[in-house]
């Protein structure tokens, strides 16, 4: 039987909105890492370079046939010690851990950015290629011709992928809890373990995560309707 008490409940909801703070935290910043990784992926599979090509591919091939769950484990435990022996090596003193957070930062960065690679390739393909030759024709640098012709007919492409990676993202971040740390969902496994309230915390997490994902949903669906003005069905 499980038992539960209002104590319980008012003890644990501040670290547990606090993990949720962590959760959000760390998702935002694995998300705007991983836009520029899939930026400059779906650039180099669309260069005329194939090393860079080759690059991309490779890249976006092995990051997505291998579990987060795995990389997390490999980048924390593996990553400390590849670290300290780089260190040793070079002969700087001392030894440096790899937090927790960082290492899933880094991990949801470059797995997100394989995904967003191939979102935003297919958006760039989409784009008329008259548009990029009008643009050519009229001088514009590279720089000027993403800013001016690329970004803005990219963009409501890719946006339903982008919104798509961005809540995968926001789940993805309880794989953190592997390593002990206190993000959301780990936070909720202390709290229903210590008061064993299962259901009770369980479900707390799950209201969260949905309140992340519908509040993620409106401001994606704003962001759709402005960049789409003007277009049919809009």
């Amino acid at each position: 039987m499980e038992t539960f008490g209002s104590s319980g409940l008012l003890e644990w909801t501040g670290p547990i909105l606090n993990g949720a703070l962590v959760t959000i935290q760390m998702a935002i910043a694995a998300y705007l890492i991983g836009l520029v990784l899939g930026l400059l992926g779906a650039t180099a599979k669309l260069s005329g370079s194939r090393a860079l090509k080759g690059l991309a591919t490779a890249y976006t091939t092995i990051v997505r046939a291998v579990p987060e769950l795995l990389l997390i484990i490999i980048l924390y435990y593996s990553g400390q010690q590849a670290l300290n022996a780089l260190l040793q090596w070079l002969e700087v003193e001392g030894t440096y851990d790899i937090s927790g957070f960082a290492a899933a930062i880094a991990v949801l960065a470059v797995v997100e950015g394989a995904y967003l690679t191939e979102i935003f390739r297919g958006a760039i393909l989409a784009i008329p290629r008259g548009h990029i030759e009008a643009a050519d024709a009229f001088g514009m640098t590279r720089r000027q011709r993403f800013r001016r012709i690329v970004l803005p007919e990219m963009l409501p492409n890719a946006l339903g992928g982008m919104s798509n990676i961005w809540l995968i993202l926001v789940k993805d971040t309880a794989l953190v809890s592997v390593v002990g740390f206190q993000e959301l969902f780990f936070t909720t496994q202390q709290a229903a373990a210590s008061t064993r309230s299962y259901f009770i915390f369980y479900a707390a997490a799950g209201v969260i995560y949905l309140l992340m994902t519908m509040t993620s949903n409106v401001f994606f669906n704003r962001i759709e309707r402005r960049v789409r003005r003007g277009q049919p069905g809009v």
